[in-house]
């Protein structure tokens, strides 16, 4: 038997890659997808081979994941539950596409991944794969093996020698990209405490940022965040850039109760610098641009893409048919925000485009106001037109039922 594993060298894979050898007899191939974690994968590979690995792929998918999913989730405003940029579910549809392309390439039976059965990435990961190519066999270690908790994959890996970055003191399950970090597990599980300042990876808290703020322009086309303070860049550079000004400035950091997949809820700790400040800046570009009732249905839109593709339907028909919406409404989201980085803040100090809607003439209160203040009462008589209807059917209905 051949199986591919989705491999992050973390404690989960790692122990899975040992346990796949010696449960199915097989031939293991590690696949890791370099998508802009933080841990260096110079010795990545070296260790799959360690443990036991026949062959291992070490792939850079960073610009693609940007490109094809992130900003497409950009583009739709897509955020979890109010808060969550879904860094980790936007990036694993790329990670199962590749398993199975792979797979394919070995002539492998099966495909492996690291997700627990209780947690959202399980569902992701099948249902991609199933979307793909519904012969492979899914195998998930994780949900089979005996062990019952961290503290035994811990035990596991001590007794077969393999090198992990957690402790029993400090086992905290982490998952990082580019566009954010996840943390999850220990002392987090005490939804009455408040996170220690260790688990944040990556952000500096907003009591120990920086006195002086930092100003950013961002140039946007048809929705896409190309340009900081007028200089174009390519989107992993744009990217880290604005996360490393994000996280000095204590921007980014999320602390939600959110609703898994499976029914539970569970608490995360999110950190997107660079994901806060882009979707701030966009929502800010789109209210310019975009007309008052395209923008309020767009926000029904982003709530049906975030449900899609943090439940796992990444290839679903719905999901292609709403980026076709996304992709009209993004045409005119051409143009520059400039914003405030501030102590975990985000403030808005300029908003320009060729296809502002806003018209000074109009809005204005001042001696240039153009607006025929005269034709406001005809309107407001129209406009209000079935609750006069009502309120006379409901006084009407009133005094019918006193008359009886």
């Amino acid at each position: 038997m051949k199986i591919v594993l989705a491999y992050s060298g973390g404690l989960d894979t790692s122990v899975a890659l040992k346990w796949l050898q010696d449960k199915y007899s097989a031939e293991v191939i590690a696949f890791c997808a370099n998508i802009g974690q933080f841990e260096p994968l110079d010795t990545i590979g070296s260790k799959a081979k360690q443990i036991g690995a026949s062959k291992v792929y070490i792939e850079d998918l960073r610009e693609e994941y940007l490109r094809e999913y992130v900003f497409k989730a950009l583009k739709a405003n897509v955020v979890y539950e109010g808060q969550y940029l879904l860094a980790a579910p936007l990036g694993r549809p790329l990670i199962a596409k590749r398993l199975v392309e792979i797979a394919q390439q070995e002539k492998a039976n099966a495909v492996a991944h690291g997700a627990t059965g209780k947690g959202n990435d399980q569902v992701r990961f099948y249902c991609s794969i199933a979307a793909l190519n519904p012969d492979l066999q899914i195998i998930a270690p994780v949900i089979e093996w005996e062990m019952k908790s961290r503290d035994d994959e811990i035990e596991y890996a001590r007794t077969h020698n393999i090198e992990i970055a957690v402790s029993a003191a400090k086992p905290y399950s982490i998952d990082t990209n580019i566009w954010g970090t996840s943390i999850e597990c220990g002392v987090l599980d005490n939804i009455k405490l408040p996170p220690p300042n260790e688990v944040y990876q990556i952000t500096t808290s907003p009591l120990l940022a920086p006195d002086e703020p930092h100003d950013v322009c961002i140039g946007f086309e048809q929705g896409i965040p190309v340009s900081l303070d007028g200089k174009v860049i390519p989107p992993i550079q744009l990217v880290s850039e604005l996360n490393t000004l994000g996280s000095k400035h204590g921007v980014g950091r999320i602390d939600i109760l959110e609703n898994r997949v499976v029914g539970i809820k569970t608490r995360g700790i999110y950190e997107s610098p660079a994901g806060a400040i882009l979707h701030f800046a966009h929502k800010e570009l789109e209210n310019l641009v975009l007309d008052r009732d395209l923008l309020h249905y767009k926000a029904q839109v982003a709530q049906q893409y975030s449900e899609l593709v943090y439940y796992g339907l990444w290839f679903s028909p719905l999901r292609e048919a709403l980026d076709v919406f996304v992709g009209y409404t993004q045409s005119r989201v051409n143009g520059y925000i400039t914003l405030r980085l501030y102590k975990g803040n985000l403030i808005v100090l300029s908003r320009d485009s060729e296809y502002a809607m806003y018209d000074h003439s109009l809005s204005t209160y001042d001696v240039e106001d153009q607006f025929d203040h005269k034709a406001g009462h005809g309107f407001s008589y129209i406009w209000s037109m079935p609750l006069r209807v009502k309120s006379k059917t409901d006084l009407r209905w009133d005094l019918s039922r006193v008359n009886q």
